[in-house]
């Protein structure tokens, strides 16, 4: 159980206090924070390394970073195009990390 705590736990610190007004403003395709200038890729991959990070972390596992940095930031842009609610946003979020959990469980340690 301590893995998907440590997720959880992960998950909390990156989604607030480490992610900010700003980032999660700068993530926003659909804002232009700074005119001219296209900053949501690097701030949305920024966002979803921190949240990769928080999963190696808890796992160690590289490949579940790679998992979580995949599926943040795909779920992220999602929301952010007004496609999920803020609770569908979280809800998924949690349910990929039950996902990297079951892995653990099903295989063992992943790289």
């Amino acid at each position: 159980m301590d893995p998907l705590l440590w997720m959880l736990i992960g998950h909390a610190l990156a989604d607030y206090p480490l992610q900010g007004d700003w980032l999660s403003k700068a993530k926003n395709q659909t804002l232009s924070l700074i005119p001219g200038e296209a900053i949501w890729p690097g701030a949305l991959l920024s966002h979803a390394a921190i949240h990769a990070g928080a999963v190696k972390l808890a796992t160690g596992s590289w490949l579940l970073a790679g998992c979580e940095f995949v599926a943040h930031a795909i779920i992220d842009h999602t929301k952010c195009a007004g496609r999920l609610s803020y609770n569908a946003d979280q809800g998924l979020h949690v349910v990929c990390k039950l996902a990297w959990f079951g892995a653990l469980l099903t295989f063992g340690a992943l790289p």
